[in-house]
């Protein structure tokens, strides 16, 4: 598979997102996601994506355990500043408890140095420039290798920059949420910072496979948010089914045209679409081959318009937790 560069760190341009072999969208197939992890590596996807917030843990010692004997393979990327207690949520950012929260991603993980920490969610209570510099020190012990930071602005982004080098900012990014279109990823460019869209199938919608979702299963994330409801989702679902047609006149499946219109954003992009089963990576893996003309990717653009998505990405909460331009 092609590489590309998220600032000096070099990974496939398609990496593989871990968290929905832990939590998130319904019961994982443990047999299953071990083949998974293992299939990935073959397939020659070398950027792995966990948190220490999914499943509680579960999905790091899940990669660490999976993949013990072959972590020279890959560039393993996890996350800490999201916090779940008693089902309440919360963010904390405090420089103070950094270096903990590191040392039980190591040991979840079963390694020696972390290749991409990323904060989570900004904590709006602590500057950036206070939780960077302690995630610095991690960088200086050997710990921690590049640095990264999701869902934050072009704003919080330069600040960062100013006290360590950042290598990659990690959002939601895909035909149907194109916001760090207008801020975040000129920034990126402008910094020399890797940009890592999580999401890129639209949590499934892009895939024209999820013809509806069972509102009682409280396991599945999407059972909350806003585009998967009621009128929202019908619309939503009528566009995609359009795309979908586009896709078939191409010759390919609706899911792999959505990642081939990412990559062909430009450099230093590299989505991690989530999956936990091996027929879906392989499918997604294949979308690495997909070449799209500019007229091509204009259409798409122009199929899936991100102003007719309805529905908003996360309940009114969800949304204020966002640093956003």
């Amino acid at each position: 598979m092609q590489t590309t560069f998220l600032g000096d760190l070099e990974v496939s341009v398609l990496g593989l997102g871990c968290m929905g072999m832990s939590q998130a969208y319904g019961k994982a197939d443990l047999a299953e996601s071990e083949r998974t992890l293992h299939r990935a590596l073959d397939l020659g996807v070398t950027f792995l994506d966990t948190a220490n917030v999914y499943g509680m843990g579960h999905n790091e010692k899940l990669v660490g355990r999976v993949l013990k004997d072959r972590r020279d393979e890959f560039v393993l990327a996890t996350k800490f500043g999201i916090w779940m207690e008693d089902g309440n949520r919360g963010v904390n950012g405090r420089p103070e408890q950094v270096r903990d929260r590191c040392e039980e991603s190591l040991k979840r993980l079963g390694t020696d140095v972390i290749d991409l920490y990323y904060l989570h969610r900004l904590d709006k209570t602590v500057p950036i420039e206070d939780t960077v510099g302690a995630m610095a020190e991690l960088v200086r012990e050997g710990k921690v290798r590049y640095l990264g930071l999701s869902e934050v602005s072009a704003r919080t982004l330069r600040r960062a920059c100013a006290v360590h080098p950042i290598s990659a900012v990690q959002s939601e990014y895909s035909l149907f949420t194109r916001d760090p279109e207008a801020h975040v990823l000129p920034a990126c460019r402008e910094l020399n910072v890797g940009f890592v869209p999580f999401s890129p199938l639209g949590r499934a919608m892009l895939t024209n496979r999820l013809q509806e979702l069972d509102a009682q299963d409280k396991s599945d994330m999407r059972s909350t948010m806003p585009r998967f409801q009621g009128e929202s989702f019908d619309n939503n679902l009528a566009m995609v089914r359009a795309f979908a047609e586009y896709a078939e006149s191409r010759g390919c499946q609706a899911g792999q045209l959505a990642l081939a219109w990412l990559l062909a954003q430009g450099e230093g992009i590299a989505p991690i679409p989530g999956t936990k089963r091996v027929a879906y990576l392989e499918e997604n893996v294949a979308a690495a081959d997909l070449e799209l003309s500019e007229d091509e990717v204009d259409e798409i653009a122009s199929i899936v318009d991100p102003l007719r998505v309805s529905g908003e990405r996360y309940v009114a909460s969800g949304m204020a937790s966002l640093d956003r331009d």
